[in-house]
């Protein structure tokens, strides 16, 4: 009888364990949710107001968002790994001793503090001593060589033209406000923080040995030259049209556009004195930059590298000069109330000096192998849906359609992390300064950049380490990649169901196979050449339709009186229309068979469109939004769910969001693409 009961109860203790394995997982946390909001009003605040409310932001952040939120994670469980390796003494020329070495620089404020500004001022001192702008522009070549851009940026990519091939690449840079709307605009908020940059350039200029007198000077200087070159600058919307910034020349047209620049004393510096070909960008702005050189004294011109020289290492400098740093860029600009603990900054620092060597470590502990499978086939099922999407489309003619089709099976896809790992053998970390370290590096990284200058493209190489907590689609490769990093919740969760994947990593994929499409990738071949494969009837219709969600999105107010950019944010917003309509889909495709039930008071559908809008949850400062709408191609996380689900039919039908609705459009007036 003892033995019979025993096997009964071991026999009931299996069974409830199966059903338990059995039943699906919703994937929703409903504590994020704020079910006192009018979903037809005001959605966002529906599905993400509890989570809003349960992360009010900190005073190192002027936004904080699930994206924000899982790359703390992560750096947490780098950070662990990481100071482990700097609490033991390695081999010298090792992995592990340039991350324990960099990190503890990083984390050394007395040697920081007791350094000040001096690790910069050779660099200041050989600027000053300077004879002539040709002597100047030698040196400003090797601060480029160095991380320090002056004037212009200088990098190699693939040439768009002939995407098979790497090509030197010319681009407009040298303003430290890095828009150029902050020099130009003539509003309240924007022309008070032109004054407060003055007066930061005075005070950064004084703790590094400058007189006042003479740093009111150089800051004169310093405006002088960046608003001449925000002026001749290509704005945020030309930059979006890769047509207009393709300039391909040979180095001796570049010579007769820019005689005042001696190209070859700045390409021999670093390195690439060979290259007979560029793509100069923005030819307007490299021409004022000649000009400048001709026209500005070299007093002003020196003056002005040498700010350079100091914002770009005020990072990496002495507690004074990295506060009066933060004290502009962060609270200033962004309205943060405090900057980042040490450890966060030290952890970020190892992360983009070798970031392939702390992802290897990162995708060995904590991505298992079952996660990249089933992201393969998520993506492929996305793909078969957007083919079908593609195929069924009532107005691209058939030959459009073929070319589209062919560039959609063609993507090249990439998850977790590279096959090949970056070697850092060459990279030399010493315990001189954290500074040189940094330069080091920095030369370190574009040596093998300006070494692929003239080569063929490698395609296996990755523009984001598995860590980052992002993905991306590149046009000239056409691949799209999704790195371990953000390959967790909640954008991905094993154990959710189908209705919750699709709706968060799902829309993700499908956003980033939609990049391909938008009103920018879609100007690309499927070699990833700018190409025009489309019929002129094609274009159009595609040119009206787009031009709905720019409209839409023009309409929308982000901050009183201060409206978002919809031709600025036309290609993520159409990414994330399409991402949502394709994951949409292929959600229903691949439950038809096994419809999932309702879980926690929601149908399947409801979980779908709660999981992608928990994906934009955010809290941002005033000053950030006002920031972000100058800045950033995305729009802002309250507008990627309230901004799209307005023009998502199934949305409607799952919440049962009536005609009168205020987020409710007319079918007429929705956006109708991909």
């Amino acid at each position: 009888m003892k033995n019979t009961t025993l096997i009964i109860v071991l026999i009931m203790m299996i069974m409830s364990c199966n059903s338990k394995k059995n039943i699906p997982v919703s994937g929703i946390d409903v504590s994020n949710l704020d079910t006192a909001a009018d979903c037809g009003a005001d959605f966002y605040q529906y599905a993400c107001g509890g989570w809003m409310k349960k992360h009010p932001l900190a005073g190192e952040y002027a936004r904080f968002g699930s994206f924000d939120k899982l790359a703390e994670d992560n750096r947490t469980q780098l950070n662990d790994l990481i100071a482990e390796i700097a609490s033991t003494k390695h081999e010298s020329g090792t992995v592990e001793q340039k991350i324990g070495d960099i990190y503890s620089m990083a984390m050394d404020s007395a040697k920081l503090n007791a350094d000040e500004y001096y690790p910069i001022v050779e660099d200041l001192n050989r600027v000053a001593a300077a004879e002539d702008k040709t002597e100047l522009l030698s040196l400003v070549a090797d601060l480029i060589h160095n991380g320090i851009n002056a004037y212009f940026f200088v990098f190699v990519d693939a040439d768009m033209m002939n995407s098979s091939m790497n090509i030197l690449q010319l681009y407009q840079g040298g303003i430290s406000l890095r828009q150029r709307d902050y020099y130009l605009d003539k509003d309240e908020h924007t022309t008070n923080i032109r004054e407060k940059y003055k007066q930061h350039v005075v005070k950064m200029f004084e703790l590094t040995g400058f007189s006042h007198d003479k740093a009111r000077k150089n800051m004169e200087a310093v405006m002088k030259i960046e608003t001449r070159l925000a002026t001749a600058a290509y704005d945020r919307i030309k930059r979006r049209d890769p047509h207009a910034n393709y300039h391909k020349m040979s180095i001796d047209e570049l010579k007769k556009i820019t005689p005042e620049i001696n190209w070859e004393i700045i390409l021999d510096a670093i390195n690439l004195k060979n290259v007979n070909e560029i793509n100069v960008a923005q030819k307007e702005s490299i021409i004022e930059v000649n000009n400048i050189i001709a026209t500005e004294s070299l007093k002003n011109n020196i003056a002005y590298v040498q700010w350079k020289i100091i914002d770009g290492a005020a990072e990496y400098l002495s507690n004074d000069l990295f506060d009066a740093n933060f004290d502009f860029y962060g609270k200033v600009l962004s309205g943060k109330e405090e900057s980042q603990p040490r450890w966060k900054r030290a952890v970020s620092a190892v992360n983009s000096v070798l970031g392939e060597a702390v992802g290897q470590m990162f995708v060995k502990k904590y991505f298992p192998p079952e996660a990249k499978e089933r992201m393969l086939k998520l993506v492929h099922n996305l793909q078969d849906v957007f083919a079908e999407r593609i195929s069924a489309l009532d107005w691209m003619s058939d030959s459009t359609k073929l070319k589209a089709l062919e560039k959609l099976k063609t993507f090249y896809v990439k998850i977790g992390y590279p096959d090949k790992w970056r070697d850092y053998s060459n990279l030399e970390i010493k315990k001189d300064s954290y500074y040189e370290n940094i330069k080091r590096a920095n030369r370190f990284e574009n040596d093998y950049m300006f070494n692929q200058a003239g080569k063929p493209v490698d395609k296996d190489e990755w523009g984001m380490t598995p860590q980052t907590v992002n993905a991306y689609y590149n046009p000239t490769t056409n691949e799209i990649c999704f790195p371990a990093g953000i390959l967790q919740y909640p954008f991905f969760d094993m154990n959710a169901d189908d209705a919750f994947n699709y709706g968060a990593i799902g829309v993700v994929i499908g956003h980033e196979m939609t990049h391909g499409f938008d009103d920018e990738g879609r100007k690309f071949d499927k070699d990833g050449n700018l190409k025009d494969w489309w019929t002129a009837e094609d274009a159009r219709q595609f040119e009206n339709r787009a031009k709905v969600m720019s409209d839409y999105y023009d309409s929308i107010y982000v901050a009183p009186g201060i409206h978002a950019n919809g031709r600025f944010t036309l290609g993520e917003n159409i990414a994330d229309y399409g991402g949502l309509r394709i994951a949409y889909q292929a959600y229903k495709a691949a439950t038809k068979d096994k419809p999932l039930p309702d879980i926690d008071g929601f149908t399947p559908d409801q979980r779908f469109f709660l999981a992608y809008s928990t994906v934009w949850a955010t809290n941002t400062r005033h000053e950030e939004i006002l920031r972000l709408t100058k800045s950033d191609p995305h729009a802002l996380g309250k507008w990627r769910v309230n901004g799209q689900m307005p023009h998502i039919q199934a949305w409607y039908d799952a919440f049962n969001i009536a005609e009168d609705a205020p987020m409710a459009l007319p079918v007429e007036k929705r956006v109708s693409i991909w």
